[in-house]
């Protein structure tokens, strides 16, 4: 069965800008013929694959080489040539000779645009390659008709040497652009293809995408761990700079997680495997790179309009060029050439890759530096943030709370019960123990510490926003927020002392207030220079959290922040941004993408920021592997550096063909100024160049 089309309006590869026309097969597979395909999950438009490029470049290459050699001969036996230079080398069938060689490398040479021209014409979507086809083959056609006898002057070396220019900046071009991928392309790298499974007796390699959970690993020394998972025996530093972007080795011990792809150092470690390589955070981001490089923003769709636009203005331009010249007494060769020179010249070529061009780098730069976009218009957006809301706990702090603080208050009839410190922590540790919250990590943790057996729990109920109550070995044990008791009137003892950077949670033992343990979370050290850059950026920032607010404004005041905004249930975060919107402030929230999720998805930009494993269901337009505030400030900073690269793009572009259009069409011929359509095509191939360096020099500046 002959494949069948099934795309109407066909998208246009970011890489090397040709039209990409996807065919159903027999077996419901949905290809593009043109390019090459594979399994690899860094592919592009519906199976594209960006790095079949280095065969396509390697193509232009040999066509560049085979036509150059014809054009000398091409150029030498032209009448026009021989004129400037005062020969005359015409002998028996010379024009035929022309004819023939000049056919090969219209054939030949022209076949990589005549292709793009019935393919796009067949999609009703003519562009780029549907132009230099057609400017060719009218060349072509009028020239052979001159050897046949129309009288004239033929264009075999001005077509010759406009397919020689063609190929040449295609072929320069395509080497220039390929770097935008480039990075994706290391990131697909990092999987290693084969991984060592520990097996009763033995040590087996097998094939990495057959790795299921619960499988053993080995990882030796200096090698890439092949799954994510958990460090089940031994100890190593592993480096994660390309995956996370901290560029620092971390040390990992028993019980520690790893990612797929990050560098061994000098220890072994066995590794049990979490999920299939498939669902790996590698794999992910590999995926989510994947479709953020093919997400449009408005910026993009503008664009891409434009690019339409200009090539039915390429054809109008050409063809009224035609008509002007030919109807006020110019001969029929002079009425072709200029046609001819104008719709080379203004090819959308350009102006369709000045956008893709800087999404495809800036998508996959970002990842290598843990800055992951999943929606391409909340980061271009960045550069609208007039206020940031940071969540306190993991972003501005370093999210790892410590007991500071265990004390008892006397309860029971006559004050006569104490609890022991250990009995304290033993208690909330059982109400704890199924939470993944700071707070409750530090409560465990510090069981852990006391070696302290964990009672079990029935009847666990959650407090939204105030805690957590459970039945404990028939007492009913409530592990609580100051805000539940203030709410419910329940006075605290005046021994009750905490500072002002601790957070304090109480514990209520058959409704009697039993004690608190205090917990404190360390400020980050970068903290305070990300905010420092925030306000030389003029963009305000808020802490919004739902610690009380004396441990908040020692924070939001530590920092240098605007201001603060405490003790705030998770519900209630989303009120929040909706009254700074309601003031004129476009707003980007940060916070951990879970308790978070509401207010990520209200505001103008949601950052979601921590656990790279839980990617795919981040509510948040972005997400950052690392919790660094630091790496909030260079996202925004990114975002609004990618933002100018599109306009510097889409100005140079639109501003050439402002200019070059009319000199296309000989508005100053009769100053003696006039364009070749070799000189056309020159023009057009070096403003392409132009915008694929530019889009090059995109960089993340930490």
């Amino acid at each position: 069965m002959h494949p069948q089309i099934v795309q109407d309006k066909p998208g246009t590869c970011p890489i090397c800008g040709m039209t990409l026309v996807l065919y159903k097969t027999a077996d419901n597979k949905v290809v593009d013929p043109h390019h090459e395909h594979g399994s690899n999950p860094a592919k592009g438009h519906a199976g594209h694959n960006h790095f079949a490029h280095a065969g396509m470049i390697t193509d232009f290459r040999k066509r560049f080489y085979v036509v150059l050699i014809l054009t000398i001969p091409i150029v030498l036996l032209s009448n026009m040539i021989q004129h400037w230079l005062g020969v005359h080398w015409q002998f028996t069938g010379s024009p035929y000779i022309l004819l023939a060689l000049s056919t090969i490398v219209f054939f030949y040479g022209g076949w990589p645009f005549l292709k793009g021209l019935v393919d796009e014409a067949k999609a009703k979507s003519p562009g780029m390659m549907f132009l230099i086809g057609f400017a060719i083959t009218v060349a072509y056609i009028y020239s052979v008709a001159i050897v046949l006898g129309l009288q004239g002057m033929d264009f075999f070396w001005e077509l010759a040497t406009l397919i020689l220019i063609m190929l040449l900046g295609h072929w320069i071009e395509m080497k220039s652009v390929a770097g935008a991928s480039r990075e994706l392309e290391l990131l697909v790298q990092l999987m290693p293809s084969d991984a060592h499974m520990v097996m009763p007796g033995m040590v087996h390699d097998v094939k990495t995408d057959t790795l299921k959970e619960k499988d053993i690993i080995l990882v030796k020394p200096g090698e890439k761990v092949a799954a994510d998972g958990i460090i089940l025996e031994g100890e190593s530093y592993l480096n994660e700079s390309m995956l996370t972007g901290e560029s620092k080795p971390v040390k990992k011990v028993k019980g520690d997680k790893v990612i797929a792809g990050a560098l061994n150092g000098n220890g072994a470690i066995k590794v049990t495997v979490s999920h299939a390589a498939k669902d790996s955070y590698l794999s992910q981001v590999i995926r989510l790179v994947g479709d953020a490089q093919r997400s449009k923003s408005k910026t993009q769709l503008l664009a891409d309009k434009a690019a339409k636009w200009l090539t039915i203005i390429a054809l109008l331009a050409g063809i009224s060029t035609f008509l002007y010249w030919y109807f006020t007494g110019q001969s029929l060769a002079f009425a072709i050439e200029r046609m001819v020179t104008v719709i080379v010249i203004c090819c959308p070529h350009a102006l369709g890759l000045a956008v893709p061009l800087v999404v495809a780098r800036s998508t996959a730069l970002s990842a290598k530096k843990g800055l992951l976009i999943k929606n391409r218009t909340a980061f271009e957006n960045a550069r609208k943030i007039t206020t940031l809301v940071f969540d306190k706990t993991g972003t501005l702090t370093v999210g790892k709370f410590e007991v500071s603080k265990i004390v008892s208050f006397p309860f029971g009839e006559g004050l006569k019960v104490s609890l022991t410190e250990n009995e304290i922590i033993r208690l909330a540790a059982a109400l704890e123990q199924n939470s993944e919250h700071p707070i409750a990590t530090g409560i465990l943790q510090k069981a852990k510490d006391l070696a302290l057996a964990v009672p079990a729990t029935e009847n666990f109920t959650a407090i939204t926003g105030k805690g957590v109550e459970a039945t404990v070995e028939r007492k009913k044990i409530l592990v609580i927020s100051p805000g539940y008791l203030k709410e419910n009137n329940i006075k605290v003892p005046d021994s009750f002392t905490a500072n002002d950077t601790e957070t304090v949670v109480f514990i209520m033992i058959n409704n009697e207030l039993a004690g608190y343990i205090a917990l404190s979370d360390e400020i980050r050290s970068e903290s305070a220079g990300a905010i420092k850059t925030l306000k030389q950026n003029n963009i305000k920032s808020i802490l919004l959290t739902g610690d009380n607010i004396k441990v908040a404004k020692v924070v939001s005041d530590t920092l240098g922040m605007n201001s603060f905004i405490a003790e705030v249930l998770p519900h209630q975060k989303l009120e929040k941004i909706k009254e700074l919107q309601s003031k004129g402030e476009f707003v980007a929230m940060t916070g951990d993408g879970v308790n978070d999720a509401p207010a990520l998805a209200q505001a103008d930009v949601g950052i979601a920021v921590g656990s790279g494993s839980d990617i795919a269901a981040e509510t948040a337009g972005i997400v950052l592997v690392n919790s660094n505030p630091k790496d909030i400030v260079s996202l925004i900073l990114f975002g609004k550096a990618t933002y100018r690269k599109m306009v510097q793009n889409l100005a140079w572009a639109t501003g050439y063909n402002v200019v070059a259009i009319p000199l296309a069409a000989g508005i100053l011929y009769k100053q003696g100024i006039l364009l070749s359509p070799a000189l056309g095509a020159v023009l057009m191939t070096v403003s392409t160049i132009v915008v694929a360096i530019n889009a090059s020099m995109l960089s993340v500046k930490k």
